[in-house]
């Protein structure tokens, strides 16, 4: 194995830390016959309980060997696997190069570990090849990656040939692309201490569909329609989604990242206090092969906040061109963004800002940078209680139509009002009891 890992290109800047290098070492002392057998056997645990912890991670099983290789090819980022994402294994001098790392992870996937078992008196790389997870709520590990990885894993096996395995791989790099952003449909981003940012993949997002949120007809037609423009590499907007609170607003943009995941949309989300971040984020994706929506939720700004100047400069304004692969959704109860007081409105001089009109202006102009602005307003009683019904049904709730509305109308009186949010915490209620 040592042999065959020191032999990759491409694929051979591998972390010393992790499991495939570690494995490569100790395989190598084996070979040589240079080692004790108590701490050649501690060290093979050490990795097998590494891969352990990646397979409990990602919801690996049946052969972890295999779902391992498989997602070390998934996660790397290298000129081959980046070009795959964008246009597919295209005929080239790289093609011959990396055939040979693709020839060294079909035998990888082939291995034979019965003689250095047999001779360490050990069984672990055999129990590993044929494992059986326990079952795992879907919160519990990334249920999107492992279902991929053991998909792709399952067609790896499946080959004969080392020509087939190349396709396999490279074909899931042009469906699906490579890395995390590759295997996760949202991020978010995290300051790293040695500069730039760190993505960190939003695990098990919520599976909501447009379909699911009952009415707002209208808004979610627009939303669609942006979005599929978006996708499609048309011309599209930046959108603000704002209006009452319990409405929708945040369900639509997680709906439509769903809807449109496997046509290459993916979503960032960002606090307000990261939007000095973002010039970086977008150097970061935007010569990837995907559309990102960048998406702020409840966004609104206080008086004394000036973060929404970092956000105007990146918007529009900025001497370098926002990327055609980005868009900016956000959702607010606001339908201005920043408060304005009663002395916003006064156009008396301040003694502090002698050109105060201007600075109001300054403020209100960034809802003027969001091209759609879809209006998410509080449901009539009777949207209300239909928003109810069609809950309740989903759910299996069995009391009749007059004794839900009936039921709904006491709830929303000492529960916040009318809302969506409102109603589905209601429909919870009520499922809740009939457990």
């Amino acid at each position: 194995m040592y042999k065959q890992l020191s032999q990759l290109l491409m694929y051979g800047d591998l972390d010393q830390d992790g499991i495939l290098y570690q494995l490569g070492e100790i395989f190598h002392r084996y070979d040589k016959g240079d080692y004790d057998r108590m701490e050649l056997v501690r060290d093979i645990n050490t990795q097998i309980k590494h891969l352990l912890k990646v397979a409990t991670d990602y919801g690996f099983d049946d052969n972890l060997w295999h779902n391992y290789l498989t997602f070390f090819l998934m996660m790397s980022e290298n000129p081959f696997s980046m070009t795959c994402e964008k246009v597919g294994a295209s005929e080239g001098t790289v093609n011959l190069l990396v055939e040979n790392d693709f020839r060294i992870f079909k035998s990888l996937f082939d291995y034979d570990f019965s003689k250095i078992e047999k001779d360490l008196g050990i069984d672990c790389f055999s129990r590993i090849s044929n494992y059986h997870a326990i079952s795992k709520k879907d919160l519990m590990y990334n249920k999107n990656v492992s279902e991929k990885v053991r998909a792709l894993s399952k067609k790896l096996e499946n080959t004969t040939t080392e020509q087939e395995f190349f396709d396999v791989v490279t074909g899931f790099y042009k469906d699906y692309g490579v890395g995390m952003f590759g295997l996760n449909k949202a991020f978010r981003i995290e300051e790293n201490p040695a500069g730039g940012v760190i993505f960190r993949p939003i695990n098990n997002m919520d599976q909501v569909m447009l379909d699911d949120l009952v009415g707002y007809e209208i808004q979610k037609k627009k939303l669609v329609d942006n979005t599929e423009a978006f996708v499609q590499g048309r011309k599209a907007n930046n959108c603000l989604l704002f209006g009452d609170s319990g409405t929708g607003k945040s369900t639509s943009i997680k709906a439509i990242v769903n809807q449109y995941y496997d046509q290459g949309l993916r979503m960032i989300e960002i606090y307000k206090h990261q939007f000095k971040d973002l010039s970086r984020v977008i150097a970061d994706i935007k010569n990837r092969n995907y559309r990102f929506i960048i998406y702020m939720d409840d966004l609104s700004f206080e008086e004394f906040e000036i973060e929404y100047k970092f956000l105007k400069a990146v918007i529009e304004g900025g001497v370098e061109t926002k990327p055609e692969n980005i868009l900016i959704y956000a959702t607010s109860n606001r339908r201005h963004l920043i408060k304005e007081s009663w002395n916003d409105r006064n156009d008396m001089e301040h003694e502090n800002d002698r050109h105060h009109s201007d600075t109001v202006e300054e403020k209100l102009s960034l809802v003027n940078r969001f091209g759609v602005t879809i209006n998410y307003s509080k449901p009539t009683q009777k949207e209300y209680f239909d928003i109810v019904l069609n809950l309740a049904r989903k759910q299996g709730i069995t009391m009749s139509d007059d004794e839900l509305r009936a039921e709904a109308n006491k709830w929303e009186l000492s529960h916040g009002g009318i809302s969506g949010r409102t109603a589905q915490q209601f429909v919870n209620y009520l499922a809740s009891q009939e457990m």
